[in-house]
C-alpha cells in the first residue's frame, strides 16, 4: 500500500471512529404545561455527556402556557446553526398552522430532530396533519401513569444499542398512538393496562428524507433519572444527527 493510500485509510478509519469530529450542536426547545422542563433540560444535557460531545443551546419559554409561541421561529433560518433540534415542549392548545409550518419547514428541508413526550400532544387540536407527519405518530391522549413493560423490538438500531430486551419504565404515561405514519418504524413498544393494545414508545421517522427520533416517555423526573432512558434518548440524538 502506498504512503498516500495508507494516510487516506487512516483518515477514513479515524473519521469512522468519531475522531476529530466537532461536537454535535443541539438546540433544545422546551417549555409549556405540566412538566419540570428546567430539570429535564439539565438531566438530558448532563446525561448525554457519556455518549458523545454535544454543545447545547436551550430555549425554555412559554411558562406553563398551553398555547405559547416562540419568536425564534419568525426567522426563516432559525435552525441553521444546529445539527439537530430537540422538541420537548407542551403547547396542546395552540391552533396556528402558519406558525407550525415555520417549524416543520426547517425539518422538511433536512434538519434532524428528536421529539420527546408532550411534543406528541403539542398542536394536537390542529385539523392539519403537518406536525403529526413530522413526528411520525398521531396521539391525542394518554393512559394513566404506571411502570410499563417495554419491549425492545429493534435491538440492531444504533439508538437501542445496549438497551434492555425488556425494560420496566419508571412511573410514566403511556401515550395512545392512533397512527404510526407510513415512514415511521417502531423500535420499542409497551402494552396498555387500560385497553390491552400495544403501542410504540420509541420509534424512528423518515420525514421527507430527514431523520426523526421519538419517544413518548419523559413525563416525570423519575424517568429522566433512569440510565436506560437517558441512554436511548442520547443515542437517538446522535443517530438523528448522523453520528
Amino acid at each position: 500500500m502506498s504512503r498516500y493510500l495508507l494516510a487516506l485509510f487512516c483518515l477514513i478509519t479515524a473519521l469512522a471512529n468519531g475522531a476529530n469530529l466537532p461536537p454535535v450542536r443541539a438546540l433544545l426547545i422546551t417549555g409549556g404545561c405540566c412538566h419540570d422542563y428546567e430539570f429535564q433540560a439539565k438531566a438530558f444535557a448532563e446525561g448525554a455527556k457519556k455518549f458523545g460531545e454535544i454543545t447545547w443551546t436551550i430555549i425554555n419559554e412559554g411558562g406553563k402556557s398551553k398555547d405559547a409561541k416562540f419568536p425564534l421561529y419568525d426567522n426563516p433560518a432559525w435552525a441553521l446553526p444546529y445539527d439537530v433540534i430537540v422538541h420537548n415542549e407542551c403547547f396542546a392548545d395552540l391552533k396556528d398552522i402558519a406558525y407550525v409550518r415555520k417549524i416543520t419547514a426547517a425539518h422538511r428541508a433536512g434538519k434532524p430532530a428528536v421529539v420527546i413526550h408532550c411534543a406528541m400532544h403539542t398542536y394536537r387540536t390542529l385539523a392539519e396533519d403537518d406536525w403529526r407527519e413530522f413526528l411520525g405518530v398521531t396521539s391525542r391522549r394518554h393512559d394513566h401513569q404506571s411502570q410499563y413493560t417495554v419491549k425492545n423490538i429493534a435491538s440492531g438500531h444504533p439508538a437501542l444499542r445496549d438497551f434492555p430486551a425488556v425494560w420496566t419504565s419508571p412511573m410514566d404515561e403511556l401515550y395512545v398512538i392512533e397512527k404510526l405514519w407510513p415512514k415511521a418504524r417502531a423500535l420499542a413498544t409497551a402494552k396498555s393496562d387500560a385497553d390491552g393494545n400495544t403501542y410504540p414508545v420509541v420509534w424512528e421517522n423518515d420525514y421527507h428524507g430527514t431523520r426523526v427520533f421519538g419517544t413518548t416517555f419523559g413525563h416525570g423526573n423519575a424517568t429522566w433519572h433512569d440510565p436506560a432512558f437517558i441512554a436511548v434518548v442520547s443515542r437517538g440524538l446522535l443517530w438523528a444527527a448522523g453520528r
